[in-house]
């Protein structure tokens, strides 16, 4: 048998030195050579149940298309999914073979069949196997997305292309009859590619086999398509998962250099983290602690008030509309100061919360009545500080404070008295 790196000639030669004159010349021998590998390199024809299992990769060919915004040329990689009984097919043009873009192209696969098979066999890309081998370690994404729809993830084994022969022909057809067409047109986005790649498909899974009755889309419909299990009720939804991370003090994690808040409790403990479009998610555990909406601005914390210890939590409720809302107990006046505080400030004040911290030690001190009053008083002579307020009370000014005509309000109603009415021109006698 030949070695690893021998060349057929050394090994005929060293088959010339020990058979001498009785040797085959080198032509007869690669001749018995051929024979005999034939006979030893076999391939087993194997057998696909109905729904059982979908072969997925990439073409090797590419589809050029010309990016208008950004001005330059662009390959769509085309990805490609094969049903092993019916042999029906699917295949759609992505920005690239990264993980974002092979997620989305299964998505759009199992609502192409409408349904979910058993298994799905990939090849080893990055994007499918994080470490191959016989224990191979899927993407945590992949494996996500698998027990979203419920298939199982079985990668073909490295450098076995046998175990993948569904994928290559697959690959070998979507390429003579839609990647080599559309390589002749040229196309300005990937939505205008998959167009025209759609119209290809459905001729592709029409076209009659030669050695079997019907064609792909009856085979799919009769076999396939029954045993398929159902789709979820919504697609799944894409996220990355980052390396986990150890909560700190404030009970924060950066993500993109945006901090993201967890419950206290979990400070010192490592998190993992999964970031989506629209969110990002905390898990300890695997079980999820935390989710917030995802926010990309850079130095920007996005904190939600039940992850604060209680102390904290009653230190941030110190707001405007907190102080607000304990001053109407109090009475109007008292809330017109209050407001007066913030006036021009943040509702998170510090200057603000501080001030209204004074008053209501000033409202223990003296008395919810005496602090409303005090506070008409302050807005009588425009001076609604919490030095006047102080002033007043301890000099007892409150106490002073009376309605602008006290000597109206003191007259009782009387027959004789005129009232407002009488200096009109109807009711004056001359």
């Amino acid at each position: 048998m030949q070695a690893k790196h021998q060349t057929r000639i050394e090994l005929w030669e060293e088959y010339r030195d020990q058979l001498k004159s009785a040797a085959y010349s080198y032509s007869q021998f690669n001749h018995y050579y051929r024979e005999y590998l034939s006979k030893i390199d076999l391939t087993m024809r194997q057998v696909h149940f109905a729904g059982e299992c979908v072969f997925v990769d990439y073409a090797g060919q590419t589809i050029s298309w010309f990016d208008a915004e950004q001005g330059k040329q662009r390959e769509a990689q085309v990805f490609v999914a094969v049903f092993g009984c019916s042999n029906y097919t699917f295949s759609y043009a992505s920005a690239s073979q990264k993980l974002c873009d092979w997620i989305d192209a299964h998505n759009r696969m199992f609502q192409f069949f409408g349904g979910v098979p058993e298994t799905v066999i990939p090849d080893n890309l990055k994007s499918a196997v994080t470490t191959p081998g016989h224990d191979p370690v899927i993407n945590k994404t992949y494996q996500e997305q698998s027990e979203h729809y419920g298939f199982v993830v079985v990668p073909a084994r490295v450098r076995k292309p046998q175990d993948k022969a569904k994928a290559e022909l697959g690959v070998k057809l979507v390429s003579q009859w839609i990647t080599v067409p559309l390589r002749r047109r040229q196309f300005f986005s990937l939505e205008e590619i998959n167009v025209a790649l759609a119209e290809l498909l459905e001729k592709v899974n029409q076209r009659s086999f030669k050695r079997l009755p019907g064609n792909r889309l009856e085979r799919f419909l009769e076999l396939d398509k029954p045993a398929l299990k159902p789709l979820p009720p919504e697609p799944y939804e894409y996220g990355e998962w980052m390396a986990a991370q150890k909560v700190g003090p404030d009970y924060h994690i950066y993500v993109q250099n945006h901090a993201y808040s967890v419950p206290w409790r979990l400070v010192g403990e490592r998190v993992d983290i999964r970031v989506s479009p629209l969110t990002v998610a905390f898990f300890h555990l695997s079980k999820r602690v935390a989710l917030h909406p995802r926010d990309d601005s850079p130095g920007g914390t996005t904190t939600n008030p039940n992850h604060r210890p209680e102390a904290h939590q009653a230190y941030a409720s110190r707001t405007a509309h907190h102080y607000l809302e304990w001053a109407y107990g109090l009475g109007a006046a008292t809330a017109e100061v209050v407001q007066a505080q913030f006036h021009g400030k943040a509702d998170f004040s510090i200057s603000g919360s501080k001030a209204c911290q004074q008053l209501q030690h000033l409202a223990k001190h003296y008395g919810n009545a005496r602090v409303e009053a005090a506070c008409a008083r302050a807005l009588a002579i425009q001076s609604p500080t919490i030095k006047s307020l102080r002033s007043i009370l301890q000099h007892r000014l409150d106490e002073l404070h009376r309605p602008l005509h006290p000597a109206a309000a003191l007259i009782p109603p009387h027959a004789n008295v005129r009232g407002s009415d009488y200096y009109t021109g109807e009711n004056r006698h001359e």
